[in-house]
């Protein structure tokens, strides 16, 4: 068994959407990023990366290639299972938290976590996503950004 940890964060501004897990999640303000900028689903990435030792998002999905610019995450999540499956790696799980004072998302953490699982070709109950606000601390609670943190345990 091997393990990984993951975390992202973006800054929130207006003139952008905000997509957590795949889901376009409606807001004032939405995440700024070379691709759609799903804090979630990069940290996931990266810790699955992480547990099979392959580097990080960065190497594989450079911002500074255009090929990935407005990309939805979810693709570049795809990809890193099949990098995973293709160094006959197994996902066992993934656990995430998001961190964000608002918007609220627990209504749409259901779809965030079939997106993932669906994505990856897992069951439902091989992912859990997660939500905490920050008590109105830091660059979260002043909604200036969000953030995401990830485990994953692969075999």
């Amino acid at each position: 068994m091997r393990v990984g940890f993951g975390y992202d964060v973006h800054r929130l501004e207006a003139g952008y959407r905000l997509i957590l897990g795949g889901v376009e999640i409606p807001f004032e303000m939405g995440l700024k990023g070379h691709s759609d900028a799903d804090v979630l689903v990069h940290a996931i990435i990266d810790a699955l990366l992480g547990a099979a030792a392959l580097r990080d998002i960065g190497y594989h999905f450079p911002d500074t290639d255009p090929q990935y610019r407005g990309i939805s995450s979810l693709k570049l999540l795809e990809y890193t299972g099949k990098l995973l499956k293709k160094a006959n790696y197994k996902i066992i799980n993934i656990d995430a938290t998001v961190v964000l004072q608002r918007p609220k998302i627990k209504d749409f953490i259901p779809q965030m976590t079939e997106n993932i699982a669906y994505t990856l070709q897992l069951d439902l109950n091989q992912v859990n996503v997660k939500a905490t606000t920050t008590e109105k601390l830091g660059f979260e609670g002043r909604s200036e950004g969000i953030s995401a943190y990830a485990v994953a345990m692969i075999d």
